[in-house]
């Protein structure tokens, strides 16, 4: 068999914090025990097929320039779906990965026909199985490739035409059911066309249902299937449209509350995502937690100076830490983890630049997660929080929550003791202060 990466000869260990090899986790021990799960349960790595083997480094700009054999254009398409999948078990071993996501069409050729496309698919399904057998790997969720092909400029759950409706039903049955195949943990659907660029050839309402009904069809045929996994929307605001209609994870709480799916579908958060709807990441994670959808986490970030999806990958632990700390309040992943949907900058283009993308990154969320177990433990924040809210649990508190107290019975109140608390302080500045102290400390 052909080796992809031969100036990585052997897979990556922890070396500790004082290591200078690049080529080492610092921080990522997977056997270590955080709390009562090891670092690897906890983080539940997983490596995108798409940026990491299926692009070739272009933008909009310019043609790609990366060192990628299997994306040889002279190579026969199915005989370089096996090659790329080839380059990825070996890259998903050596770097110590435990799970991987993919597009159907990163995995599989389109074709020129839907049967050739679904054969195609078939073929590489067990390709994978094999791969997966042979190295433990396993696969953390599948999705659709439901925004590059044109038929899908004008979306395809939302779009005008019925067909592409059916067309794109039929493409998520397939890869539906090659994620059953293969025991993947979730199915992901990301809308990256189901929105609007103009108001003047759009009916809100009508695409609105037909978004509903679609993912109906998927939950409904999730159950015919048994398929056990978790569905989940990937929530972004704009990009490539001005508008998508699963803007962040509140948004996508209130539309699965309107068509009956709240309880069927979580959300897959992605870190740039949430920056790009204005929201912090640990933001989003709270949000979806309290409305009970938080379902799994796409790893890496922006730039603040670029008003669009950059994927670059994490490298700032004050930055990650804070959302790790909402996802174990939250009692942490069940079928979700920490998808690396990251893309190399355009200058990196050496195969071997894929894999200190990917140490950076899962060493930053090694570091967070120990900040953000630590703060847990020692209740660094949550006693101040609870002490702020504590008169909620005092006997007007829980009153006036229980239903006992009516506006007229709360006027009376106030007028009648002439009830004028005083405000208190938030105390900001100092919580920020504790979260630097347990960044600066944490081994």
């Amino acid at each position: 068999m052909t080796e992809f990466f031969t100036e990585v000869p052997e897979p990556i260990r922890y070396a500790g914090p004082d290591s200078d090899d690049p080529l080492k986790f610092r921080w990522y021990d997977a056997d270590r025990m955080v709390g009562d799960r090891t670092m690897a349960e906890h983080l539940r790595i997983a490596v995108c097929y798409w940026h990491s083997f299926s692009w070739p480094g272009n933008d909009v700009f310019g043609d790609g320039g990366f060192d990628r054999p299997w994306l040889d254009p002279a190579l026969e398409p199915m005989a370089a779906a096996r090659t790329k999948m080839a380059a990825a078990f070996e890259f998903f071993e050596k770097l110590g990965a435990p799970f991987f996501c993919f597009h159907d069409h990163d995995i599989a050729p389109e074709g020129t026909t839907f049967a050739e496309e679904s054969a195609n698919l078939e073929a590489m399904v067990e390709e994978a199985a094999a791969h997966m057998e042979r190295t433990g790997v396993r696969l953390l969720w599948g999705t659709a490739r439901l925004f590059w092909h044109p038929r899908y400029m004008a979306g395809a759950a939302t779009n005008p035409n019925p067909e592409v409706f059916a067309r794109a039903a039929a493409q998520v049955r397939n890869c539906l059911e090659a994620t059953h195949r293969l025991g993947g943990a979730n199915y992901v659907l990301w809308g990256g066309r189901e929105g609007y660029d103009t108001l003047l050839n759009t009916d809100v309402g009508r695409e609105l249902d037909q978004l509903g009904r679609f993912l109906t069809l998927v939950v409904e045929h999730k159950h015919a299937i048994g398929f056990d996994g978790t569905i989940l929307i990937e929530p972004k605001p704009q990009e490539p449209v001005k508008h998508q209609y699963d803007h962040d994870s509140q948004t996508v709480h209130a539309f699965l509350q309107r068509y009956g799916l709240d309880g069927e579908v979580k959300v897959n958060i992605e870190v740039n995502h949430a920056t790009l709807s204005g929201h912090d990441f640990a933001h989003e994670v709270a949000v979806a937690a309290a409305a009970g959808i938080f379902g799994s986490v796409d790893a890496n970030r922006g730039d603040d100076r670029l008003g669009w999806d950059t994927d670059q990958f994490p490298n700032s632990v004050d930055q990650m830490a804070l959302g790790v700390y909402e996802i174990l309040r939250a009692g942490g992943f069940t079928t979700g983890g920490f998808n690396f949907d990251t893309k190399l900058r355009r200058q990196s283009i050496d195969r071997t630049d894929l894999f200190h993308g990917h140490i950076g990154g899962i060493d930053t969320l090694a570091r967070s997660l120990l900040v953000a177990q630590a703060m847990l433990a020692d209740g660094a924040l949550a006693d101040l929080r609870s002490a702020r809210y504590g008169g909620w649990d005092g006997d007007l508190g829980r009153a006036i929550m229980a239903g006992e107290r009516s506006l007229a019975d709360l006027h009376r109140l106030v007028a009648g003791n002439e009830v004028d608390p005083a405000p208190r302080s938030g105390r900001q500045e100092a919580l920020e202060n504790v979260v630097n102290r347990y960044i600066e400390r944490v081994r």
